[in-house]
């Protein structure tokens, strides 16, 4: 299946470290963001899971939450998290899907034979509360994820979808973004009293302040 950016993300019934879920019904009125990893008891992974479980506070302040997947049972995960928490210094709250029969992960389009016919490579999706899928990006097995940039693209779909505006490369909350071309100048004036820099009439940049 080829998902792609606006997608209606699939939904599944599954279970979880945390119980069995509905994935729509489990996302409900918040953003998810859902990411996938080769396998338990596995390093890299080990620091992405404690990594994201550090990161708590900060997905919950953004209304998201948090939900992994690897192709390998719930009892498994069970144990590996004594793992993660150890290792990382962490409490893992989140839930992990068991995924042994791979059904989520080729719904997913996780599995990418040239790295592995069972494993799930590091896929990372953002889905909004309206179950569309906003974002998608996919990395290697041996290179963990980056997750300032994931918060900073959290931060920066949620700024979007308040005003007419586009981020600029690199853009971190409190940054100018850029008014969109589809505004008009007259628009503009009234959705942004605040002004604006014209570098060019396509390229308006604009602080929505705090």
């Amino acid at each position: 299946m080829t998902l792609r950016i606006g997608d209606t993300a699939p939904d599944f019934q599954v279970e979880t470290t945390t119980g069995p879920i509905s994935f729509h019904d489990w996302i409900g009125d918040q953003w998810a963001f859902f990411f996938s990893h080769p396998a338990d008891y596995t390093p890299v992974c080990t620091t992405e899971m404690g990594r994201t479980a550090q990161l708590a506070a900060e997905f919950e302040s953004r209304n998201c939450k948090p939900i992994g997947l690897s192709t390998d049972t719930v009892e498994e995960h069970q144990g590996w998290i004594k793992d993660v928490n150890d290792t990382q210094n962490t409490d893992l709250r989140f839930p992990i899907i068991g995924d042994a029969d791979s059904k989520i992960a080729k719904l997913y389009d996780m599995i990418h034979p040239n790295e592995s016919d069972t494993a799930a490579v590091r896929s990372v999706f953002i889905i909004d509360p309206n179950k569309k899928i906003r974002l998608m990006m996919t990395y290697p097995m041996t290179v963990g994820r980056n997750f300032d940039e994931i918060l900073r693209v959290l931060d920066a779909l949620q700024t979007t979808d308040s005003a007419e505006v586009a981020c600029p490369a690199d853009w971190r909350p409190g940054d100018k973004v850029i008014i969109r071309p589809s505004v008009t100048p007259d628009e503009a004036k009234k959705k942004f009293p605040q002004g604006w820099d014209e570098q060019r009439p396509y390229l308006r940049l604009t602080d929505l302040g705090s």
